[in-house]
């Protein structure tokens, strides 16, 4: 699927996935970091990131201290330099990214800093986090943001 068609099924199944979302949230269901682990073990299997990189294009991870030290390594700078050059605070205090797409993916979509990553990025899209009823509001939005989660909530939510 192309990114335009993807943009186009994620508005069109907006509303579903947040009253989805919604009553998740309401339910407390026990294993529900067991169904989404499934979902995406299944998606993932087929799932090739690098031909989209649509988290990278469109979202910034928050860079925690360690993540800005081991960039800013990367790109033999200064953490200050780094922070400077590449980061901004947004309005809940964390640092982000100044511009989308992120300056470190390249033209083929690979990371120029992928082995120094900021934890956000390698543990991106979170649906294979424990204690997924804590990032439901996150999860929600992701299925705007990555095909591969959409595909996961929707093979949930036929379940």
């Amino acid at each position: 699927m192309n990114l335009i068609d993807f943009n186009k099924r994620a508005q069109n199944l907006k509303n579903e996935n947040q009253e989805f979302f919604r009553k998740l949230k309401l339910k407390k269901t026990k294993n529900l970091d067991e169904v989404f682990h499934k979902a995406h073990e299944e998606v993932f299997r087929k799932t090739d990131c690098l031909g989209c990189a649509n988290c990278c294009k469109t979202t910034s991870p928050v860079f925690y201290q360690r993540d800005i030290e081991q960039a800013a390594k990367a790109l033999k700078l200064k953490p200050g330099e780094f922070i400077q050059t590449y980061l901004q605070m947004d309005e809940d205090g964390d640092f982000v990214l100044k511009q989308a797409p992120c300056p470190f993916l390249d033209k083929n979509n690979y990371c120029s800093i992928y082995e120094s990553r900021p934890r956000a990025c390698r543990e991106y899209p979170h649906t294979n986090r424990k204690k997924i009823h804590q990032i439901l509001d996150l999860t929600y939005r992701n299925t705007l943001v990555c095909p591969a989660v959409l595909e996961i909530v929707t093979k949930i939510r036929k379940e």
